[in-house]
């Protein structure tokens, strides 16, 4: 039986209730007046938040120019592609959610060719927003809209969007691209000059507030709040997309026709200024697509299986053609670098054009033999024809003269101990012996260019500076930068850091650099100009003791135009080839004279031919068509120009080679009378002739030849053609021939 609790407990009891009651009633009202009083705003503020679409809008990044205001980089309007998932997920109609998701996913997969099914996730997930793709054109943004549009009755717009954003647009693909760089998603540069003027290419991006329910969709009041997005700085370069595209022309021809395994590059920079006219580098990437390999290293990459080794490969071989060889990669320069060496002593007053130095082709330091390239030695010679020769021992005697201390402080007055500041990212440091590591061996081997490493673009400043009065110039790449209006908001001034060597020195340099195109670099030679350089092959000796192999070589030269008063410094280097040469006279000088050929006429220099030149020019092939064959014959004759009839008509029908095209002199032009099928003829081997035995082989074939390269040596030998031995061809087709002297070496041996 239950025992009742007496008057007295049922009373504590009681108070004890209520004091509990009034405790939390205290509580409750504290929350209360602490929810509405104290965090009101805060909260208020959150509940607005939930009911705020907050967009960004892209500003869009700055131009990028050439220095004749073509486009290199331009961003124009893209759209960006979304779903709303809370807008399905709110459905009280399963039925109609399900509808709604695989409509979307079908459509929207087709359209933007992405995953079915990623995108049916997509539509399941809880929240307001999800992008489904990026950056889309408007021909496919226009599909976007139309698949809205026809599924209206749906109320589509509820659930499919599209943001006007802003995407990269590079309208001339590959060219220049190393230079230019790319960006990202998110439109921030990630190379080049992309990244290197980020700060200044990126706008402020705008901003749009808009009212929205719990669903997500629209209020039906208007709420709606917009910052217009500013577009940030246009930069003009110095490039000049001409220039730009011969670089790149003969650079690509270099590399295939020589096998070339570790990429190339051609430097063109005005050796008064600094300024980088064009800057290509081999194995070049379209940056509108600059995460897609090309189909040689996607092959290799597809030959892998284990996945993480797959990965690997593939940032590895991305990072590879994204690399700017000339500026990020150093080496050692080789016999080039023979113009730092004579500069030095002349300044030094320790040598003269008269001087004189033996060669017995071992020359000996601290015990150790250096060879001259040239077995029985080049004996007693001048300055002028031992940097022709391009003879180590030589350069080992300056070296000497020179004395460890003194090249040390030329090789950092020449910039060679920093970065040349290019505005570039990426720029490699040099690796070089520091004066108390100058022993005897070090300095005579880095007399001649070995043993240290420096970029391509060190090699070109010093070049530069040898020759334009003795000014180490700055190397850059953007000449002003102008706002949205295209007003000016900086100029960039050319930069001279300091004079390294007085101007007779200089003056000096031009002579022996002008000397050595004449008598022993001859495939620097450019028709009608006067040309000064030095070519350069070193031996990658660190690597080959790597690999335990023989045989890697760096060929390069640096050509100067006009070197009487110069302008124009060519920076060619070809890294391993592997196509039978590999001497920087045999493949990389061609390559110098080629693109000066062709960019100093464009640069408004008149070609003064000489007698021997003229004799082997080529001549343009007049327009015939319409014109009666008597006077076509008469015109070809004035022109030095042979013929040759087909048909028996009265009036020239069809002429091959076009009008405009440029054949050797003596060629022959086919003149079709009648509409009589083209004849064809097959193309012979021209390789290993010379001039006259090429010109002799194609007139006995029936085609023209254009010359390539230098023509005035008698020693010239046909190295490569542009179409092949054996091809069947229309009667009178042009074949270009590329001629070189099989160029003494210019290694530095041991």
């Amino acid at each position: 039986m239950a025992v009742r609790p007496g008057k007295e407990m049922r009373g504590r009891i009681k108070f004890t209730m209520i004091a509990v009651i009034l405790c939390l009633t205290l509580i409750s009202s504290y929350s209360l007046v602490n929810i509405m009083v104290v965090k009101g705003d805060e909260y208020q503020s959150m509940a607005s938040e939930q009911q705020l679409y907050d967009n960004v809008v892209t500003a869009p990044r700055g131009n990028i120019y050439d220095k004749n205001m073509k486009f290199l980089a331009k961003s124009a309007t893209a759209w960006t592609v979304y779903i709303t998932p809370n807008g399905i997920n709110n459905l009280k109609d399963e039925k109609k959610q399900e509808t709604l998701r695989t409509l979307i996913a079908k459509n929207l997969s087709e359209i933007l060719g992405e995953d079915y099914n990623d995108i049916y996730e997509k539509t399941k997930k809880r929240t307001y927003y999800v992008t489904v793709k990026k950056k889309i054109e408007k021909t496919v943004a226009d599909k976007i809209r139309k698949f809205i549009s026809d599924n209206s009755d749906l109320e589509m717009t509820k659930y499919v969007g599209l943001d006007e954003t802003v995407k990269r647009y590079y309208p001339n693909d590959t060219l220049a691209s190393t230079v230019i760089g790319f960006v990202g998603d998110d439109n921030q540069g990630l190379a080049g000059l992309e990244s290197w003027y980020d700060n200044e290419l990126t706008g402020v991006a705008g901003r749009v507030v808009a009212a929205k329910n719990a669903r997500g969709t629209d209020m039906q009041f208007t709420y709606q709040k917009s910052e217009e997005a500013k577009q940030g700085n246009s930069i003009v370069t110095t490039i000049d997309s001409y220039i730009q595209y011969v670089a790149e022309k003969y650079l690509d021809e270099a590399v295939e026709t020589e096998h070339v395994q570790e990429r190339g590059a051609v430097v063109v920079m005005n050796v008064n200024t600094g300024a980088i006219l064009g800057m290509a580098v081999s194995d070049d990437f379209n940056p509108n697509s600059a995460f897609t390999l090309s189909a040689a290293d996607q092959a290799k990459v597809d030959a892998v299986s284990d996945t993480e080794e797959k990965n690997k490969l593939k940032s590895e071989l991305l990072n590879r053609q994204w690399r700017n060889k000339a500026v990020s990669d150093t080496y050692e320069p080789g016999s080039v670098f023979k113009i730092f060496t004579a500069a030095t002593a002349l300044e030094e007053n320790l040598i003269n054009v008269d001087s004189k130095f033996t060669c017995n082709h071992t020359y000996v330091v601290a015990g150790n033999p250096y060879h001259c390239h040239k077995a029985a030695g080049h004996g007693l010679q001048t300055l002028p024809q031992a940097i022709a020769n391009s003879c180590n021992p030589a350069f080992i005697q300056i070296g000497q003269l020179i004395g460890a201390e003194t090249f040390s402080k030329y090789f950092e007055a020449f910039g060679l101990t920093q970065k040349t500041g290019i505005d570039l990212p990426g720029e490699a440091t040099s690796y070089y012996h520091k004066l108390a590591d100058m022993h005897a061996t070090e300095l005579a081997s880095s007399s001649f260019g070995q043993t240290f490493n420096i970029t391509p673009l060190h090699t070109l400043t010093l070049a530069a500076a040898a020759v334009n009065g003795g000014y180490i110039v700055q190397p850059h790449l953007a000449e002003k930068f102008l706002d949205s209006d295209g007003k000016v908001v900086k100029t960039f001034s050319d930069t001279y850091k300091r004079q390294v060597v007085s101007e007779s020195t200089s003056a000096t340099m031009r002579q022996l650099l002008e000397y050595v195109v004449q008598n022993g670099a001859k495939n620097g030679q450019v028709a009608g100009y006067r040309v000064g350089g030095k070519t350069g092959t070193s031996e990658k000796v660190a690597k080959m003791l790597e690999l335990n192999v023989k045989g890697l070589y760096i060929g390069s030269y640096v050509g100067i135009a006009p070197i009487d008063k110069p302008e124009i410094a060519v920076l060619v280097m070809l890294d391993e080839a592997m196509g039978g040469q590999y001497y920087g006279g045999a493949i990389a000088a061609p390559v110098g004279s080629k693109v000066m050929a062709e960019i100093l006429p464009y640069l408004g220099y008149e070609p003064q031919y000489s007698e021997e030149q003229l004799k082997n020019m080529s001549v343009s092939v007049p327009e015939l068509v319409g014109t009666d064959v008597e006077a076509a014959k008469q015109t070809l004759a004035n022109a030095k120009l042979s013929y040759k009839v087909m048909g028996t008509g009265a009036k020239v029908t069809k002429q091959l080679p076009v009008s405009g095209t440029s054949v050797y002199k003596g060629g022959t032009v086919i003149l079709y009378t009648d509409n009589e099928e083209e004849a064809t003829t097959t193309v012979p081997n021209l390789i290993g002739l010379t001039v006259s035995e090429v010109n002799a082989a194609a007139a006995a074939a029936g085609i023209n030849v254009e010359f390539s390269g230098n023509t005035a040596s008698p020693d010239l030998k046909a190295y490569s053609q542009s179409i092949k031995a054996g091809e069947t061809v229309a009667l009178g087709k042009v074949v270009t021939v590329n001629f070189r002297e099989q160029a003494e070496a210019d290694i530095a041996a041991d």
